[in-house]
């Protein structure tokens, strides 16, 4: 080849004696990971039926509260009404929550109480309205018949399926032509459409609900699942809220106290603190006041990736899907997100009716969200 005397610094890829220097590798520069629905893993089973079901029963209560106004003698008084009467048994011993008086239940009569005071050689103290009672337990009477039957009533709960789908369409050309970074249109388009659907999921599963009407949808209604924001109706505490720890920011008062009411009103087990970046930051920073290194480190740790309570460890979840006002905590052992039978995620090849390949990107699932009462979140946080 003649001397030409260039550079290759004045020299283009327009030039026909220089090959372009092209990576064989194609970097997807979109978030794609999912994180809550890799903490909580695959399902054990399917789902049968495009309206999944589960049942669900609790205990019979052994809390109540004084719904009485009226009082001659707050100290004295042994006949007061109560929000359920059905709760009481004869020899039932209940405590007023905070205080020392045992009394001791002698007849009920629909929701009024009639007790013995000071039960135990215990001191009386004032009655009023809305305080809780706590049912002891009930002392039966030797050689005395059973006594009636009470029952709970199980409870059906329900989430609909969701279809996800996305097309992948390569023209004859390009199904021919020779490609960089990869050896097959078709294949790399399945698998950039399938990334997006499981982002897409893990977006619903947090954030989705069902419509008010027709929620089993139709040719013309579309049939969306209920996320686990919206499933949350027990355990919502929001900044500001009578008796929630003070402030905006996220702090251990406030995840402590969520952590406690969970396990004072339900059998959950909350082991995952879902939380979007911001939050994730303040987490961090629980400890940084007290945080110390030696002379010879030479790492600078700031991440808490485990949070350890009296209520249990939790694995704190960081996923870009979570308001960034919001942190949840959930029970993972309560929680599934289920394949419709045959309904996972696939590629369905189409029948082509000109010069193309097509095909369809198919996925079905649902949302199984066992115990509300077991979950929490905390809304309104700050955000910057």
């Amino acid at each position: 080849m003649a001397f030409t005397g260039k550079a290759t610094y004045t020299a283009g890829t327009a030039l026909p004696e220089l090959a372009e220097d092209v990576s064989d590798l194609i970097g997807i520069i979109t978030p794609a990971e999912t994180p809550l629905l890799d903490a909580l893993g695959d399902p054990l089973r399917e789902a049968t039926s495009t309206h999944h079901e589960w049942l669900e029963d609790e205990l019979l209560p052994n809390k109540d509260a004084i719904n009485d106004s009226a009082w001659t003698n707050p100290a004295a008084d042994t006949t007061f009404d109560v929000d359920n009467g059905g709760r009481f048994r004869n020899g039932d011993q209940i405590q007023v929550e905070g205080s020392e008086e045992l009394m001791l239940v002698t007849a009920v009569s629909g929701n009024t109480l009639t007790v013995f005071r000071g039960y135990a050689s215990t001191t009386s103290e004032n009655l009023a309205d809305n305080q809780i009672l706590n049912i002891l337990g009930n002392a039966a009477l030797e050689g005395s018949d059973k006594p009636n039957a009470r029952f709970t009533s199980r409870v059906r709960c329900g989430n609909y399926t969701q279809i996800f789908t996305a097309a992948a369409e390569v023209s004859g050309s390009d199904m021919a032509a020779s490609q960089l970074g990869l050896a097959d249109e078709m294949d790399y388009l399945k698998q950039v459409r399938l990334r997006e659907l499981v982002r897409d999921l893990e977006s619903t599963v947090i954030n989705g609900g069902k419509p008010a009407a027709d929620p089993q949808g139709s040719g013309a209604v579309r049939r969306t699942m209920k996320g686990i924001m919206q499933h949350i109706a027990t355990h919502i505490f929001h900044t500001g809220d009578s008796g929630f720890p003070s402030g905006n920011d996220l702090d251990e008062a406030k995840i402590n106290y969520v952590l406690r009411k969970i396990w004072e009103n339900s059998s959950g087990n909350v082991d995952l603190i879902v939380v979007g970046g911001f939050q994730k930051r303040k987490v961090n920073a629980f400890c940084a006041e007290t945080r110390s290194y030696g002379p010879n480190d030479t790492t600078f740790t700031d991440m808490v990736s485990l949070y350890e309570s009296d209520f249990g460890v939790c694995r704190i979840v960081t996923t870009r899907h979570l308001p960034q006002d919001a942190v949840l905590f959930l029970d993972s052992s309560r929680i599934s997100v289920l394949p419709l039978a045959g309904r996972s995620f696939h590629f369905k090849p189409l029948a082509s009716s000109g010069d193309y390949e097509c095909g369809e990107l198919i996925g079905e699932y649902t949302l199984e969200f066992k115990n509300e009462a077991a979950h929490g979140v905390i809304r309104d946080l700050t955000t910057s």
